[in-house]
This record gives C-alpha cells, structure tokens and sequence, in this order.
C-alpha cells in the first residue's frame, strides 16, 4: 500500500523551504524555470555542464546562496549525475521536485546522422530522464509528496521541425517513462507529467542555419516562436 496522499496539492512551501532540481538550468527554458520556481518560493539547484552560467544566474537568483546553488555535471554521466543529486540532498535535502529539462539539440538528415551523435543524444535526452528519476524519486516516495516534469517536445509527435531526427526521437522517446513511471508513483502522491514546447526562442536557435529557422516559423500558425517564460509558467 502506498503512503496517503497529501491534503495540499501547491507546491508553495509551508515550514521547509521545497526543493527543486532544474537540468540543463544556466540558459534557455531551463534558466526561465529555475528563476520561475525560485520566485514561487522554492529552492532551486541548477544542474547543468555549463558550469560558469549555472553559478552566474545562481547568484543572480540568491547571492547568499541559501535558496539558489549550481551543480556542475553533464547528465549524461550517470556517477557525475549522483554525485550532483547528492549534493543536494546533503546541503539541503533530497529534492521535491524534478525538472528533466537538459538537452543537446543538433540538425541533419535521417540518412547522414553520424551513429556516435546518435548515441550521444539519447544519452542526454532520454537516458537522463530514467537516471534522474530512479534517483529522485525513492525519497519523494518516502516523504509522500514529488513533483517531475519532464521536458519533451513538439517533435517528438510530429519528426523534427529544426533539429534532426535523433533529437526527435529522443524526445518521442520520453513520453514513455513519463507515463511509466507515472503509474508506479501516482499511489504515493507523486506525480509525473511532461510538457511538449514546439519551437523556443532560445540559445540554441544561434547555432541552427537560418533556412532551417524560417522553415520552422513558416509552419507555426501564430507566426513566431514560444518564448522560454510561457515555457516556464507551463511547467
């Protein structure tokens, strides 16, 4: 039998500050959600490779460091990824919520996609949101409350609108854990859900060519791309 659920259902804390753990958190949609549920009252730990623009906006957030750190790892290193969540649990406490959000974005064709960048993004995109929830969610399911969200995308229903098919099939591919371990979490007051943002003005886009872009905005009805903030307030 699983734990009661809990009465409240916010995520806003009451006597202990919540904690959530945001991948891929220095820039784009992963920097808008940290700052977003960092405004809504909770501690936020920015897990992300770019360890310079993680500590950057950690200490935009909080200078004094007691509601907002930086966590240096890639996710799709599965000790350096524990050694992170650790750090977390030890300097605050095992997170409440989790945002799979980190993600690597690359274009090309589903003939010429190189099998190693194969490898590469399902071990970032995909992979990450098996390890990360197996190691967050133990202790969300002994407090009897938890939070994951994870991040997939337009192109995983549809095939790639900018990046390639690789990235499109690793996003596909999320929907699936999500649901799974939605079902194995839901008796304990956890619940697991994923947003799917079609094309986001963000970073990336800089390094995507510019025929590519229009193409993309040509198909989205309203014209323009989403912004990472309506991203963040989804989440």
């Amino acid at each position: 039998m699983g734990a009661p659920r809990p009465s409240a259902d916010s995520i806003r804390p009451t006597a202990v500050r919540k904690v959530a753990l945001v991948t891929g958190a220095a820039r784009g949609i992963g920097a808008a959600i940290t700052g977003e549920l960092h405004r809504r009252g909770l501690r936020v730990a920015l897990l992300d490779q770019d360890d310079t623009g993680a500590q950057a906006l950690a200490k935009t957030l909080d200078p004094d460091g007691d509601s907002a750190m930086a966590l240096h790892a890639d996710v799709s290193d599965p000790e350096g990824t524990q050694r992170a969540v650790q750090a977390v649990s030890s300097t605050w406490n095992s997170p409440d919520v989790l945002v799979n959000n980190a993600a690597r974005t690359a274009p090309g064709s589903v003939w010429d996609v190189d099998l190693d960048e194969w490898d590469t993004l399902m071990a970032t995109n995909l992979r990450s949101v098996l390890v990360l929830t197996r190691l967050c969610a133990p202790a969300m399911r002994e407090r009897g409350w938890g939070r994951v969200i994870n991040v997939a995308s337009l192109a995983g229903q549809q095939g790639g609108l900018v990046a390639g098919p690789h990235f499109a099939a690793a996003k596909a591919g999320v929907l699936v854990p999500t649901k799974v371990f939605a079902q194995e979490l839901a008796a304990y007051g956890i619940t697991v859900n994923a947003v799917a943002p079609a094309a986001v003005q963000t970073p990336v886009m800089d390094d995507l060519p510019a025929e590519a872009l229009q193409r993309a905005t040509d198909r989205i009805p309203v014209g323009r791309f989403g912004r990472p903030e309506e991203v963040a307030a989804l989440v």
